[in-house]
């Protein structure tokens, strides 16, 4: 099996969640291969920062400002990169949040977010990208940055909705494959499951309320190692689909 990312290159990639950690490595990666990305992000400054220190890079960085938990946001980042980027060929699902809460003593609010984030905010930017792949004719690749905890459940305190969220990105990837094999699409599906990523996901979601010296993480991934994943999966031949990734440190304990 020959490694390449060649065929994506001058093409259209739009990654979520791109102001820092995993989306913003793998925006840079992609650029740095030749590929057009549109990185959405609430914080579009972040990626804006990112995108000027990528000037003179084989590809380029658009940052587009979106909030995945609205629709209407999703639906105006892509009609804005159909209108001044072009079809999209890849996708990167990577937003994602938790938040400090628990089953017992739940905060509503903050289930919702994580549900509108993590599991209704993928849907509608992959029911939008295969649109346009579909409306293009386009032999595509969507990738969903899950997690580990999205294949086994490990008690983290204050982690409330967050594994079952994952668990919903698991059957969402693998029912995505059954409608694109139905409707005989040429578009590839990849799940990538990391272990713990050392990103600011952890202080974002769970502030102090989460007591990551309890976890017993002796080592951690990068942003850059999912990166190096999601590059390897699109790198395979038009034959090859890479269902699942899984990407743990070594000496991870869960």
């Amino acid at each position: 099996m020959v490694l390449s990312l060649d065929r994506w290159v001058g093409k259209v990639a739009v990654v979520t969640g791109t102001s820092a950690g995993i989306g913003a490595a793998v925006a840079e990666a992609l650029v740095k291969r030749g590929v057009i990305v549109a990185g959405l992000a609430r914080r579009k400054e972040r990626t804006e920062e990112l995108s000027k220190k990528l000037t003179g890079e084989n590809g380029k960085l658009h940052a587009v400002k979106c909030d995945l938990t609205k629709e209407e946001d999703i639906l105006e980042a892509f009609k804005w990169v159909r209108e001044n980027l072009g079809p999209v060929s890849i996708l990167v699902n990577n937003a994602g949040l938790g938040q400090a809460t628990t089953l017992i003593d739940g905060d509503l609010a903050k289930w919702k977010a994580i549900i509108d984030t993590n599991v209704l905010g993928l849907c509608i930017a992959t029911r939008e990208a295969i649109k346009d792949m579909k409306a293009n004719n386009i032999e595509g690749h969507v990738i969903h940055i899950n997690s580990v905890a999205g294949h086994r459940v490990v008690f983290i305190p204050v982690s409330n909705v967050y594994p079952a969220s994952k668990f919903a990105v698991t059957a969402l990837a693998e029912t995505l494959r059954h409608e694109i094999n139905n409707q005989n699409l040429r578009i590839k599906i990849t799940s990538v499951s990391p272990g713990f990523v050392e990103t600011e996901i952890i202080q974002a979601s769970f502030g102090d309320a989460l007591d990551t010296s309890a976890l017993d993480l002796t080592s951690a991934l990068q942003p850059e190692d999912i990166a190096d994943a999601v590059l390897y999966a699109l790198s395979t031949p038009p034959h090859v689909q890479v269902s699942e990734v899984t990407v743990q440190p070594v000496g991870e304990k869960f």
